[in-house]
């Protein structure tokens, strides 16, 4: 047993373990309800990462309705959302504090 336990810790050190492949990531700055990029084309079917910073002066909101996904941030606060595979489609998201400019797309292909 202590040896099936030392053999596992030397695999694990190793790295000799199966690695897991980065999910492919997105940038997207929200500044004052403006997004840049406001399309971003992902390959259909595959998770990914979208990294958003708030380069804005105050709080702003990544939000999308048809991905069940919201992420509230303060100024110059980064963070990220994982989306899961998507169909092939135009998926809308949205600043909710400033619901008075162009909404971004997410577009799977």
């Amino acid at each position: 047993m202590k040896a099936l336990s030392r053999a596992f810790l030397m695999l694990t050190v190793t790295g000799a373990m199966p690695a897991v492949a980065a999910l492919p990531s997105y940038e997207l700055t929200i500044r004052d309800g403006h997004f840049e990029p406001a399309r971003i084309e992902v390959p259909a079917g595959q998770r990914f990462k979208i990294v958003v910073h708030n380069g804005g002066t105050g709080p702003t909101e990544f939000e999308s309705t048809p991905l069940r996904v919201e992420k509230v941030l303060s100024p110059g606060v980064t963070s990220f959302v994982v989306i899961h595979p998507l169909r092939p489609g135009r998926y809308p998201f949205f600043d909710e504090f400033h619901m008075d400019l162009p909404e971004g797309e997410i577009v799977a292909q």
